[in-house]
């Protein structure tokens, strides 16, 4: 699977700092359409808490971004299928 470009800006632009100093949270867009999150993996905290018929199967995660990365990758993400 190739990765073909970021969804919003760069986490480190400009300095900033995310809270591990070391990964950061992403949206990526895949060559085939689809996106990859990069995140905290918070499958266990909350899997037991899922409502509105949402499900995470055994080769899923739920993960954890900041909202300034969605609401900034907001303007990047495509508006059609």
């Amino acid at each position: 699977m190739n990765i073909i470009r970021r969804i919003g800006p760069d986490p480190h632009a400009n300095g900033a700092q995310t809270s591990s100093l070391r990964g950061c949270p992403d949206i990526l867009e895949l060559e085939n359409g689809d996106f990859a999150v990069i995140g905290v993996d918070i499958t266990e905290a909350t899997i037991e808490n899922l409502k509105f018929g949402a499900g995470c199967g055994p080769d899923e995660r739920i993960i954890r971004i900041p909202r300034k990365t969605l609401v900034l990758a907001k303007s990047d993400i495509p508006e059609t299928l």
